[in-house]
């Protein structure tokens, strides 16, 4: 339903491959679909790839499907360890993007092992950069916004010039051969670059839950949610508290769909394996799925805003 989807269809037409359109009701579904096209290759948002990796998977897809890769958020690491047993023999291809230059990053298979929460290096013909608000580049495993300079970056939003004078900068040429300033597009990602050059997301940086003094990614929380095998979805979010700054605020499906959460073993394996600031002060449990936004994914906004309506 956006530009992953689009590519997915135009790749196919450059390879000759057949594309396999679904407008599926239930993750189910997509995996008939699978078994009876012989699919050998899906790319999929996050959300999904989190009900599929708690469906049991014919063993026939396994026969055929060769790659799976992510678009529209950061893999779990559960859910792809999960993954990994449902088809061994498929190739897992970890990516970030966004859509204003469509895809940056990917992580080749052969390093999932060893890097399994990393987003990989520079596609081909891109240069991605991590920027401190100054402009200057962060030091190995800073923190930083990360910036996509290349042929990809698009022009800007359409009849919206300050929302794209906010986002598309002139960067200064840092190559030989490019010496001329060229636009490139300011993510509001938040990542770091380790020594070896390979990069990580940390969060969005206007959905950063600022608490007790520090700043905490939605998304690390929801990471070790998953790792407890206790959820089946979950969205984390920040909400206003008078000492805090803000409060985390958790929602959250069973595996099985339904709202039935032990909630207190669930709140005791946060007290076991996040700091004291990230465990979360309120866990809401809910019947799945959990909304979505245009684009397929976990619609957080939507969800907090629902959370603050309740209690107002």
């Amino acid at each position: 339903s956006f530009d992953a989807g689009f590519s997915q269809l135009t790749t196919a037409f450059h390879s000759g491959a057949r594309v396999v359109l679904l407008n599926y009701l239930l993750p189910r579904d997509v995996l008939k679909a699978m078994e009876r096209e012989k699919v050998t290759g899906l790319t999929a948002v996050p959300p999904l790839y989190i009900q599929l990796s708690q469906l049991e998977w014919p063993a026939v897809i396994g026969e055929h499907l060769r790659y799976f890769a992510n678009t529209g958020g950061r893999m779990p690491r559960e859910t792809l360890m999960l993954l990994r047993q449902r088809v061994p023999k498929a190739k897992p291809f970890l990516m970030y993007g966004l859509t204003e230059a469509f895809r940056s990053t990917y992580l080749p298979p052969d390093e999932v092992d060893r890097r399994p929460d990393s987003i990989g290096k520079a596609i081909p013909n891109a240069e991605i950069l991590v920027l401190r608000p100054d402009g200057t580049e962060c030091a190995p495993d800073e923190p930083g916004e990360l910036v996509h300079r290349g042929a990809l970056v698009g022009l800007g939003y359409w009849n919206d010039t300050e929302k794209t004078a906010e986002r598309y900068r002139l960067l200064p040429g840092r190559e030989p051969g490019l010496q001329l300033p060229e636009y490139a597009v300011f993510s509001g990602d938040t990542v770091r670059r380790d020594p070896e050059g390979f990069i990580y997301f940390i969060g969005r940086r206007d959905e950063m839950i600022k608490t007790s003094g520090y700043r905490v990614s939605p998304t690390e929380v929801e990471e070790i949610l998953y790792a407890t095998k206790l959820v089946g979805e979950c969205v984390a979010f920040g909400v206003d508290h008078p000492t805090l700054g803000q409060a985390i605020r958790v929602i959250a499906t069973a595996p099985d769909g339904s709202a039935a959460i032990d909630l207190e073993a669930l709140l005791a394996q946060c007290r076991i394996h996040m700091p004291a600031y990230m465990v979360p002060a309120g866990i809401k449990a809910t019947a799945g799925p959990l909304p979505r936004n245009p684009n397929g994914k976990i619609d957080r906004k939507l969800l907090a805003t629902g959370w603050l309506e309740r209690q107002g």
